[in-house]
């Protein structure tokens, strides 16, 4: 008997009939003789729509009590999950993530897992019941206070409770068949890939693909743990992000897929002495302010002033902040003025095969540059390629490098069941 953790995301269960749909595949799991334990997103839209609830009370709610209320959606999804998997004549019990053993820091809003000590849902399992977890929530260590662990933070909770009970396999379950060559929305011809090593699926979370979360990913990474991604509305195999058994020589594709991200904004430093310390004085003051820096580009110094520009991007949800922290240190670091674009866009060609494959980059900006897609800075690591484009030519950017490296699929177009992409 394996022991699977299924994952279900807010597209899959947005409406009863969706619940009584995921919970027929539940029931159809155990009945193959599976332990089985279930991780839930809120319905649908229910989180956005309780931010815009919390927005219109207060501009700036207490994030002690956003918690609260944010939870309240994934608790919500677990209990009528229950009652659809009792309908079905199998037994189930929910548990929130605090009952689950979801031990997190303080940090609301985006708190951290710790450590899990899912007891009471191995119990729960051990009687026969099918074990549902509410996702995105635990509980802090140290001030036993309700957490969230930020967006897509079910996804995170799913792959640590399957780790702590050992399970063989965390199933990620979304609107689409899997992890795909690039966003299908955007990319109809998209390719499903059948296996994405954790390396590429990390550039590809980190870099705008939504199918998976960063946090998640990571820490599947660091536990050794097998992720299939794969669709509710089908039966279709999904994509399985594993690495290859230590030793095994496997030769990689060439590009795994393109990613973009519209979620970024520029900022630009102008006029900074080109002394040493300056940069160091810079980026500790957003280090202070809490803001996640992605992309960095430094250009020459003028000969005649001394001076130099810094840009970098982050999120669009912090440039506010960093904006106030940096006008605190204007007068120390000495620069001229500061310039905010949030009409970027990022693209990212990502591939473990890119590293021993000579002639990956002039492909790449040879298909940037017949789409008339104007670069403003670059960025790359051992296995991708990023670039910070404008906004409105991101789209035609993602599909004219998905095309040049041969990505498109013959077989027809890639499915989006439930529009979100989640």
């Amino acid at each position: 008997m394996s022991l699977v953790v299924m994952k279900f995301g807010g597209s899959s269960v947005a409406d009863a009939d969706s619940v009584k749909r995921v919970a027929r595949r539940i029931v159809d799991n155990k009945k193959a003789g599976h332990d089985v334990c279930v991780v839930v997103s809120a319905m649908g839209d229910t989180t956005d729509d309780l931010v815009d609830l919390a927005g219109e009370i207060s501009p700036v709610p207490p994030a002690r009590e956003l918690d609260m209320l944010l939870t309240a959606g994934e608790r919500i999804s677990m209990a009528v999950m229950a009652m659809a998997i009792a309908n079905l004549g199998f037994s189930a019990k929910s548990f929130t993530g605090s009952q689950a053993g979801i031990i997190t820091d303080g940090d609301h809003g985006k708190a951290r897992i710790l450590d899990v000590t899912p007891r009471r849902v191995r119990k729960a399992m051990d009687e026969g019941h099918i074990a549902i977890v509410a996702g995105f929530q635990g509980v802090s260590q140290d001030t036993k206070e309700i957490t969230t662990l930020g967006r897509g933070g079910s996804d995170t909770t799913a792959v640590a409770l399957a780790a702590a009970l050992d399970a063989d396999v965390c199933e990620i379950y979304s609107d689409v068949d899997g992890v795909f060559t690039a966003d299908p929305r955007i990319v109809p011809s998209a390719r499903k890939l059948d296996r994405i090593s954790s390396e590429e699926m990390l550039e590809m979370a980190a870099n705008g693909a939504k199918i998976l979360m960063l946090r998640c990913v990571e820490y599947a990474r660091r536990q050794q743990l097998p992720i299939h991604v794969r669709s509710s509305f089908s039966s279709k195999e999904g994509t399985l992000v594993i690495d290859p058994p230590e030793g095994e020589d496997v030769e990689a594709s060439l590009i795994s897929g393109v990613a973009h991200d519209r979620s970024q904004a520029k900022i630009t430093i102008v006029g900074v002495p080109d002394h040493p310390g300056k940069a160091a004085e810079i980026f500790e003051a957003l280090s202070q302010a809490g803001v996640n820096i992605d992309m960095i580009v430094q250009n020459v110094s003028a000969v005649d002033t001394g001076l130099t520009d810094i840009s970098f991007t982050l999120p669009k949800v912090e440039a506010r902040q960093a904006a106030q922290f940096l006008d605190r240190v204007q007068d120390k670091v000495g620069f001229r003025s500061m310039l905010f674009d949030d009409q970027i866009g990022k693209l990212s060609l990502i591939g473990a095969g890119m590293k021993s494959n000579p002639g990956v980059s002039a492909t790449f900006f040879n298909a940037l540059g017949s789409a008339g897609v104007n670069i403003e800075m670059i960025s790359t690591s051992e296995i991708r390629i990023s670039v910070i484009c404008r906004d409105d030519q991101l789209d035609e950017a993602v599909r004219s490098v998905h095309t040049a490296f041969g990505l498109d699929t013959v077989s027809g177009e890639a499915v989006v069941y439930g529009g979100t992409g989640r």
